[in-house]
C-alpha cells in the first residue's frame, strides 16, 4: 500500500512553484496545518526548476519577482538568473516551514469531485488521498510543447526541448538548430553562440527586443537593503508604480507603443549592421502585441559568422537535414525548441472531473473561463491559481499570484463562515459575466489589435492569457469572495429509512441560506441571488 493511501486533508495544493509555494504559505497564515503540497518532481521550484538552459534568467527585476512577505535583500544581480530564483524558492520552503507538507515524486494523475462527500478524491503517483479544497497551482508554463513536425522522429541527432534541456549533451563544435524565437530562445542564442559550430535559427515570426539593463546589485545596495529594509520596499514599490503607468498603452492606447517601436528598430540597428538581416529580424506587427523581450546580446549573437538566420518556420526533417517552410535546408546534429508551452491547453484540465462527470477540458473545449481568474463552474472547492486571464504582458506574475491568495483565503473564511460540511460552487452567470467582461475589454488592447499570432489567445484566436488591466484593479477585483456568485452545496439530504437516495445529486442550497448565516436576512439575500450574482461580477471587471 502506498505510503499516503487513503489520507484526508483539508487542503491539497498542486505544484511546488511560485503558486504553490505561496498557496502554502498563506494557508499557515490563515491558521491551516492539514494541508499537503502534490509535486511531481524531486524538488520544489516549478518553471524555474525544469527551466536550467544556458542564460536562463527571468525578465523581471528581482525586487519586483519575489513574494511581498518574502522579500530578499541579497538578489545578485537587478534581473536574476534561474540558479538564484529556485534557491530563493528552497529558501521560502524552509523559512515558511513547508517542508513536512511537501509531497514530491506525487504527480496527480486524477481529480474527481464526490458529489455526496462534497470533498475531491485525488489520485497520485504517490497513492491516493482526498481533500475538501483543491488549489491547482501547476502554471501555464509547465508542460512543453513541440510541434508535429513531418520526419522528426526519424532525426538521427539530439532533440530536446528548452524546459528539458539535457546537461549530458556536450554542444560542442556541433551543428545546431534553434526552434522559435520566444523568451528561452532569446537567451539560448547567446549562450550557445560561442560553443557551437554552427547554430542556425529558424524564426517563424521574429520578436520585438529591448535592452536588458542588468547589472550587478552592489554590496553597499544589499547591506543597505538588510539593514533598512524599507529602501527595498521603496525600490520595489518604484518598480511596480513604472509598470502600472505602461498598462493604459497595452490596454488601451497601442498606437502610443509606436515610440518604443522607433527605440527597439534603434536597438538592433546597433548590433546588425546587415541590412538583408536587419529585414528579416523586424517584425511587422505592433511592439507588446507579442511579449517584448529583454537581451543586450542576441542581437550581437545573431550577427555572427557562425549564425544563420531562417526567417521561416521549420517544416520538415530528412534524415540530418532541416527543412524550413520557404525550402531553406540545414545540415544539424541538435534541435533544440524553443517553442513554448500548452498555455491555452494545460494538460491538467484533462485530469480533473467535475460535478457533471466531465473533465474541466472538456468544459473549456470553446475556451478557458474562471471566475475572477479562480473558479470554474461545475468544479466546486476547486481554485486555480494563475488561471485563465490572469496572465500579464508588462509586470511581475507574483503580484496577480499573492491577489489569487488573498482570494484564497477569503473563501476558505466564508466556508468557516457557512460552516459544517460545505462547498462553493461558481454560478455560471457569474462566470459568464466576469468573462464577458474581461473579453470585452480585450477588444482594445494590443495583444488583440496588433497583428499577430501570439500563445496568448486559443485555438479560437480568443485571448484566454492575459489580465486586460493593472495589477491594482486586480487586486481589488479579488480582496473578497461573493458569495452571491456561487451557490453553496451542502451534502445530499436522507429521509428516516432511506439510504442514500439522490446522493449523487447535487444540493443547491439558495443564496437566501447562505445569506441567513453570514448575518444577512434570507429575504434580501433571496431578492439579489441569480441573476444580480451576474452584475456584481460584471461590475467588479470593470
Amino acid at each position: 500500500m502506498a505510503e499516503h493511501e487513503h489520507e484526508h486533508v483539508r487542503v491539497a495544493v498542486v505544484g511546488s512553484g511560485f503558486g504553490g509555494l505561496g498557496a502554502a504559505v498563506r494557508l499557515r497564515r490563515e491558521g491551516i496545518t492539514d494541508f499537503v503540497v502534490l509535486e511531481r518532481a524531486g524538488s520544489v521550484g516549478g518553471t524555474w526548476r525544469d527551466n536550467s538552459y544556458p542564460g536562463c534568467a527571468c525578465d523581471v527585476p528581482s525586487h519586483l519577482y519575489s513574494f511581498s512577505f518574502a522579500p530578499n535583500p541579497d538578489w545578485p544581480r537587478a534581473f536574476s538568473g534561474q540558479e538564484h530564483i529556485r534557491a530563493y524558492l528552497e529558501r521560502v520552503a524552509d523559512v515558511f516551514g513547508l517542508r513536512p507538507h511537501l509531497r514530491f515524486d506525487s504527480e496527480v494523475k486524477l481529480m474527481t469531485w464526490d458529489a455526496e462527500r462534497l470533498r475531491w478524491d485525488i489520485e497520485t503517483a504517490s497513492g491516493r488521498l482526498t481533500a475538501d479544497l483543491v488549489v491547482s497551482a501547476t502554471g501555464p508554463l509547465s508542460d512543453p510543447k513541440i510541434p508535429e513536425i513531418p520526419g522528426l522522429d526519424s532525426f538521427p541527432g539530439k532533440v530536446f526541448h528548452s524546459a528539458r534541456w539535457d546537461h549530458d549533451y556536450d554542444l560542442r563544435g556541433k551543428r545546431v538548430a534553434m526552434v522559435g524565437t520566444g523568451a528561452s530562445a532569446i537567451q539560448i542564442v547567446p549562450a550557445i553562440q560561442p560553443q557551437v559550430g554552427r547554430l542556425t535559427l529558424f524564426q517563424r515570426t521574429p520578436p520585438w527586443v529591448m535592452p536588458r539593463m542588468d547589472r550587478a546589485i552592489s554590496g553597499v545596495e544589499r547591506w543597505l537593503h538588510r539593514k533598512l529594509p524599507f529602501t527595498a520596499q521603496a525600490r520595489r514599490g518604484l518598480l511596480w508604480g513604472i509598470r502600472e503607468l505602461q498598462v493604459q498603452a497595452f490596454t488601451k492606447r497601442p498606437d502610443e507603443l509606436g515610440l518604443v517601436e522607433q527605440l527597439a528598430k534603434r536597438n538592433m540597428a546597433r548590433a546588425i549592421k546587415d541590412p538583408a538581416l536587419r529585414a528579416k529580424l523586424t517584425p511587422d506587427y505592433r511592439i507588446g502585441c507579442k511579449r517584448i523581450l529583454l537581451s543586450s546580446d542576441y542581437y550581437p549573437a545573431l550577427a555572427r559568422p557562425n549564425v544563420d538566420v531562417v526567417a521561416s518556420g521549420l517544416a520538415e526533417v530528412r534524415g540530418s537535414t532541416l527543412v524550413a517552410a520557404d525550402g531553406s535546408e540545414a545540415e544539424v546534429d541538435a534541435i533544440v525548441f524553443g517553442t513554448g508551452f500548452h498555455v491555452t491547453d494545460m494538460p491538467i484540465a484533462e485530469r480533473v472531473v467535475g460535478a457533471e462527470g466531465r473533465t474541466l477540458a472538456e468544459v473549456w473545449k470553446g475556451g478557458m473561463e474562471a471566475l475572477r481568474g479562480a473558479s470554474a463552474a461545475g468544479f466546486p472547492n476547486w481554485m486555480t491559481i494563475i488561471g485563465p486571464n490572469t496572465g500579464l504582458g508588462n509586470s511581475s506574475m507574483i503580484l496577480m499570484i499573492e491577489s489569487q491568495l488573498n482570494y484564497l483565503a477569503d473563501y476558505i473564511r466564508q466556508l468557516d463562515v457557512l460552516g459544517g460540511r460545505v462547498a462553493l460552487d461558481a454560478r455560471p452567470s457569474a462566470v459568464h459575466a466576469w468573462n464577458r467582461r474581461v473579453q470585452e475589454r480585450m477588444k482594445r488592447t494590443v495583444w488583440n489589435t496588433g497583428g499577430c499570432t501570439s500563445w496568448y489567445l486559443d485555438a479560437s484566436g480568443r485571448n484566454t492569457t492575459i489580465w486586460p488591466g493593472t495589477t491594482a484593479e486586480f487586486r481589488r477585483a479579488t480582496r473578497r469572495v461573493d458569495l452571491l456568485e456561487y451557490e453553496v452545496l451542502r451534502p445530499p439530504a436522507r429521509k428516516a429509512g432511506e439510504g442514500a437516495a439522490g446522493a449523487g445529486e447535487r444540493s443547491g442550497e439558495s443564496a437566501a441560506g447562505a445569506g441567513e448565516r453570514s448575518g444577512e436576512s434570507a429575504a434580501g439575500a433571496g431578492e439579489r441571488s441569480g441573476g444580480r450574482a451576474a452584475e456584481a461580477s460584471a461590475e467588479a471587471a470593470r
